[in-house]
């Protein structure tokens, strides 16, 4: 047997004991998680620094890999918020007594084993298992080679949190992180229950074409935003210039400025606190027009076709001139990912307009779309974005984790 099939069925075996503990068990446990993390910040920046010292500064995933004293800060502050939400298990999701007596309920329950296979982000590490465990789940990690370090000291730090409580260390599994475990977990069937890819489009495409159990696509986020003839451009340049620059690498970081051509005298404001970030544009022939000459040569190019549903996670942003919303929502059709999208105006005929024909899980109206975060919409950590409709859609957080059964109590009945 393998490293990752033992691991797999140590996790399974692991899941089942899950449902004897109690709801003050797993917060007291999380917390305690909170607490190690704030103490264990040394050792874990040291592993961290490893991955770091194997990557280029200029790969952008760089960011995604760094940790650092504020951003452990803020995990650690995101698990304590994990712990204090409501439990999503034992939710009665409906109820009924049917003629004959039968009494049926719908109850929510944990899926039982998540899969995870994610990129140079080891955050997510501390994310998935403190939704799984709050949630009911056990889990199993499959992180990338840049990442190793970081993610076998995260896990090393959990796993004696878990032991210390007298719970079982392997309801998290980290595997090798190597092809062959990849393929290993996307074909565990009876042994995984729901596989999550986070990461690029690459990633998700693989995971989607060759995993044999159930899997929930997230990450991919080609972002638009559509500034409308009746746009507020102060409110316009502070969105975009967030939207685009406050974190470069994250699937909700803007990809693509539409722009109303009866705008276009407004485009060099709109865009200009771009240049103090050196963010390069690749503008349309009437955008390129619009701005030759008052932003700098250097960073301002002619786009070409595939500059359009490009994910840069660079400081790179294409732009393309539109008549209209409606222009503006064919180009989101024809490019977006279903991931978040935002419109900046004061009509509101325009706005609903483009909440009700915009197709994606986020749909913002004079807002930036780096709020596309499960703690920023209020729910602790997220295992990730998904951009389909089947099942969850958008930040999964907790209740995300679960399913359902149904529960049915007679008293001797028959059918006939």
């Amino acid at each position: 047997m393998s490293e990752a099939m033992d691991m797999l069925r140590r996790t399974k075996e692991a899941s089942a004991c899950l449902s004897d503990v109690g709801e003050e068990q797993r917060n007291a446990l999380l917390l305690a998680l909170a607490e190690a993390l704030d103490a264990s910040q040394e050792g874990l920046l040291a592993a961290n620094a490893e991955d770091l010292a194997r990557m280029e500064r200029s790969n952008p995933l760089y960011d995604r890999l760094l940790l650092n004293p504020e951003r452990l800060a803020g995990i650690a502050a995101d698990i304590r918020k994990v712990a204090t939400l409501e439990s999503p298990l034992g939710h009665i999701l409906s109820d009924t007594t049917l003629e004959n007596g039968l009494h049926i309920r719908r109850v929510s329950v944990p899926f039982g084993v998540i899969g995870v296979i994610y990129e140079a982000r080891p955050n997510v590490t501390f994310d998935v298992f403190s939704l799984c465990f709050k949630s009911g789940n056990a889990c199993v990690l499959k992180g990338g080679k840049d990442a190793d370090a970081s993610n076998r000291a995260i896990v090393a730090l959990i796993k004696s949190v878990l032991k210390k409580a007298g719970g079982d260390e392997d309801v998290i599994n980290l595997l090798p992180a190597t092809h062959e475990a990849t393929g290993e977990l996307l074909t565990a069937n009876g042994l995984v229950d729901l596989v999550i890819p986070r990461g690029g489009r690459k990633l998700i495409d693989f995971v989607r074409d060759n995993a044999k159990v159930p899997c929930i696509e997230t990450g991919a986020g080609v972002v638009n935003t559509y500034f409308d003839a009746a746009g507020d451009l102060e409110k316009g340049r502070r969105i975009v210039f967030n939207a685009k620059t406050r974190r470069v690498s994250v699937c909700n970081a803007l990809d693509c400025l539409l722009v109303s051509r009866s705008r276009l005298s407004d485009l060099p404001a709109l865009v200009g606190d771009m240049v103090a970030k050196n963010v390069v544009l690749y503008a349309d022939a009437e955008a390129f027009a619009a701005l030759d000459g008052r932003y700098p040569s250097a960073l301002l190019q002619q786009a070409a076709p595939e500059d359009f549903g490009r994910e840069f996670m660079d400081y790179k942003m294409a732009i393309r001139t539109v008549e209209d919303v409606r222009e503006a929502v064919a180009h989101i059709s024809r490019y977006g990912s279903g991931h978040s999208e935002s419109i900046v105006t004061e009509d509101p005929a325009a706005a609903e307009f483009f909440r009700r024909k915009v197709d994606a899980a986020c749909v913002y109206v004079n807002a930036p779309t780096s709020f596309t975060d499960g703690a920023q919409f209020g729910l602790g950590a997220e295992i990730g974005i998904s951009t389909q409709k089947l099942g969850a859609r958008g930040p999964m957080a907790l209740a995300a984790m679960t399913t359902y059964k149904w529960l049915i109590d007679g008293n001797g009945q028959t059918r006939p």
